[in-house]
């Protein structure tokens, strides 16, 4: 599974972060992927943070 983040849509909330932080990092005001794809263990984890996102500016995409 991989995981995209629209930066134009990014708040800056860090909720991903919070949720998932095998996957995603903070740098700056933006969330970023920081691995990819995203490890069997933290699948669950990661579906959590992009529907908890409210900006919807993270994606699954396979």
């Amino acid at each position: 599974m991989k995981v995209t983040i629209d930066k134009d849509a990014c708040t800056g909330c860090a909720l991903c972060e919070d949720t998932c932080p095998d996957v995603f990092e903070m740098q700056e005001d933006i969330a970023v992927v920081k691995v990819d794809p995203v490890p069997e263990g933290s699948v669950d984890s990661c579906k959590q943070a992009v529907e908890d996102c409210p900006s919807e500016a993270i994606k699954i995409e396979g």
